[in-house]
């Protein structure tokens, strides 16, 4: 019986040391839980301890959670903090959102908040983005261009500006494509609308144009972000590129027409040149021609086909025409003929 005193003994003052050390490390946040009406037990107290959650910091933001009429439980904050998320932000977004009549669920903001994680942004900036909508730049100045250049159909550059008003999406925020989306659609929108334009003067006299023919676009789908305006900051007159192009062009052809020519020309050169060529040619055998006379004649000697009366009757027909032909010939200045 003595033994079983000292065992009973030592077994209540382990129950005892141990409701002491909870008492310790838990009643604080348990008592301060308990009368801020965000009641939490014990073992959920232990359930975080053992899961290496920060007991207080979860504790802390339920009170404020159910203080601003949100019910959010033990488990939803541990498990979005063991997740890596940052509760305290996703309560301070709720609260927000709902102050604001906007719609916006715990694990919608869970998931915003891990997909804003090391993007230089956060849930909060988020839903205060959907209540007070922001100006993006188009062009970005990011980018180092001041303006989107786009050329109407009479080849004038129109150098534009716009300023996009956006608000955050939150249904598509997790997804969607970010802002650097909204800033290539309007620029392409902006593009497209001056290029059919049939003059760069009813972009000037109009320039609402391009905004209402960009919105009818429907840029924002898709986005994380609504579109709610875009108006034209800036619009200047640029170069006449058409212009300068056909300017260009002129000196293509003319080049082109040069080089058709010289081509020409060489192939009359070449031409030329064969025909010198067959005239030498010609006259060669024309030579060769006259040297078969002497020896044609001296084979009719031979053969009696022609005597020595014909042979002179021949050399004197041939005087008489070479003195008739230098008679005929016109005196120069020095009086040679």
């Amino acid at each position: 019986m003595d033994n079983f005193w000292v065992v009973g003994g030592i077994f209540i003052g382990i129950i005892v040391l141990v409701a002491l050390l909870l008492g310790l490390n838990f009643f604080s946040v348990w008592i301060r839980a308990f009368f801020s009406g965000a009641r939490v037990d014990f073992t959920d107290l232990i359930a975080l301890r053992l899961r290496s959650v920060p007991v207080g910091q979860v504790v802390n933001t339920r009170i404020t959670a159910i203080k601003s009429g949100l019910p959010t439980s033990i488990d939803d904050l541990s498990t979005h903090y063991l997740a890596g998320g940052s509760i305290d932000m996703v309560v301070q977004a709720l609260i927000a959102a709902r102050k604001a009549g906007i719609r916006l669920d715990f694990d919608r903001a869970c998931a915003i908040d891990l997909a804003t994680k090391g993007t230089g942004k956060n849930v909060i900036e988020a839903v205060k983005t959907s209540v007070n909508p922001r100006v993006i730049d188009c062009p970005s100045p990011s980018v180092g261009k001041g303006t989107v250049d786009a050329v109407a159909k009479d080849g004038i550059i129109i150098r534009a500006r716009a300023r996009v008003t956006v608000r955050t999406n939150l249904d598509r925020f997790v997804g969607g494509a970010t802002e650097d989306t909204i800033v290539a659609r309007v620029g392409e929108g902006i593009v497209s609308t001056i290029g059919s334009s049939d003059s760069y003067k009813d972009v000037l006299e109009n320039p609402d144009m391009i905004s209402r023919t960009v919105l009818s676009k429907a840029l924002d789908s898709n986005t994380a972000f609504e579109i709610l305006s875009i108006d034209i900051a800036d619009v200047d007159v640029g170069e006449n590129v058409g212009a300068k192009l056909q300017a260009e062009q002129a000196e293509a052809n003319k080049l082109i027409a040069q080089a058709q020519a010289e081509v020409r020309r060489a192939a009359a050169v070449a031409t030329e040149q064969e025909m010198v060529a067959r005239v030498a040619e010609m006259r060669a055998r024309v030579v060769e021609a006259e040297a078969q006379v002497p020896l044609a004649m001296a084979d009719a000697f031979r053969s009696g086909n022609l005597g020595v009366m014909d042979y002179y009757r021949m050399k004197n027909i041939q005087a008489d025409t070479t003195m008739r032909d230098s008679i005929g010939k016109p005196e120069t200045e020095n009086g040679e003929s």
